[in-house]
């Protein structure tokens, strides 16, 4: 980002008398203000700006290529326009040796693949009888780049529409954690789903200027928030979405403060359950009583759903 005309060079800075005679240059504390000093300072606050381009894609989709043993999943590429995306698939235990009665579409959190946990998730869904697939983002795994989150809501609607033709008329869910759970909102703002499960899920622009603006005096976060696509609002997705949802919220995050996760609940429009573990930080497992009321809510949500 070229800040020239945003900060005016320091070497043409003066200060003066109404007369045009040079005045003493300020002070701070008693003690001579040293251009060179306050010229480290704007740098300090302005060059995080140029560095990231006053774009969030570089903090939230950092690339992520690395090898990862997918543990028995299958891969599946979807080709749209010149690129691709990666999902992978993986069956509940419910599901093994039968057709699936439903599918569920899962979204990775921010930094991760979706190659590295699709087994566990599949695990998770124990005797409901699903199929999963998973989608990397861009520029991680076997998707196509560059890393953009401007895509990120069409390649989930390009995987969302190949999974419903495999699904035909069976239910697709939906299911993400942290930033997974802003992808997982945006395709049940925009396609029929059966239902959520969204761990701590945050407001994008709420969290970035509220948490994480106060120590670059919000010049930083303002930049990145201003670019984060319209597609990714998860209050406005939320407000938009009409299925039942299954809420898991971590009252001891401090990656993204349970405020910020009832930012999103309290936006939800359609009819929703939520599970509070009150110690668990950001990444915890479950307890043993959320575990046990997720069982629970899982009954109402695949009822709720249609499959029985």
């Amino acid at each position: 980002m070229d800040l020239t005309g945003i900060i005016p060079s320091l070497s043409v800075w003066k200060w003066g008398r109404k007369d045009g005679s040079a005045s003493p240059r300020p002070t701070v504390h008693g003690r001579r203000c040293r251009p060179a000093i306050i010229h480290r300072l704007i740098r300090l606050i302005f060059l995080p700006l140029a560095v990231i381009g006053c774009t969030a894609d570089s903090l939230v989709l950092p690339a992520n290529h690395e090898p990862i043993d997918p543990a028995g999943a299958r891969r599946h590429m979807i080709r749209v326009a010149g690129r691709a995306v990666e999902c992978w698939i993986a069956r509940s235990p419910g599901a093994a040796g039968r057709e699936p009665e439903a599918f569920v579409l899962f979204f990775i959190g921010k930094g991760d693949r979706v190659d590295r946990l699709i087994m566990s998730v599949a695990n998770g869904w124990g005797r409901w009888p699903v199929e999963l697939w998973g989608m990397n983002y861009p520029g991680s795994g076997g998707s196509t780049g560059p890393p953009k989150l401007a895509q990120v809501t069409p390649d989930a609607l390009v995987a969302y529409d190949a999974l419903r033709q495999v699904a035909g008329p069976r239910p697709i869910f939906v299911q993400g954690g942290s930033f997974g759970s802003v992808a997982a909102l945006s395709v049940a703002a925009r396609r029929p789903v059966a239902g959520l499960v969204l761990q701590n899920p945050p407001p994008l622009r709420q969290l970035i200027m509220g948490h994480y603006g106060w120590w670059n005096l919000w010049l930083v976060a303002g930049a990145v928030a201003t670019h984060l696509p319209r597609d990714l609002d998860s209050l406005d997705n939320a407000a938009h979405s009409a299925a039942p949802a299954i809420f898991i919220l971590s009252g001891a995050d401090k990656v993204i403060p349970p405020r910020y996760h009832r930012l999103v609940v309290n936006a939800y429009a359609g009819p929703k359950r939520v599970i509070e573990m009150p110690g668990a930080r950001h990444n915890d497992p479950l307890t043993r009583e959320a575990a046990q009321r997720l069982a629970e809510d899982m009954t109402w949500l695949w009822r709720a759903s249609g499959p029985l």
